[in-house]
């Protein structure tokens, strides 16, 4: 059996996306909003874009995989709009 993984997407200008691959795909990269993404990049830096997929957690069993992908979106703080480009769970500031 193949292992789940949670992978970690680096962008140019340094934003992360965290997200889970129950499959293992090589060529998978996530369901990132699109348009939330574009809008931090000019036409000019879309037309050669690189990005960088790091697996960062892997295991068997997808209880697992869902309760650590949460985990890392907080702990890399993916979630807050000025680190990355995950939107759930809702980004809530340390007062």
């Amino acid at each position: 059996m193949s292992n789940k993984v949670i992978y970690k997407i680096t962008y140019p200008n340094g934003k992360i996306y965290i997200g889970k691959d129950l499959t293992n795909t090589l060529t998978y990269f996530g369901s990132v909003d699109t348009n939330l993404v574009s809008k931090d990049f000019s036409t000019e830096q879309q037309k050669d874009f690189s990005i960088r997929k790091e697996i960062i957690f892997e295991s068997e069993n997808t209880k697992e995989i869902n309760r650590k992908e949460v985990e890392l979106i907080r702990e890399y703080q993916s979630n807050n709009p000025e680190v990355g480009y995950n939107q759930r769970p809702k980004f809530k500031p340390k007062i």
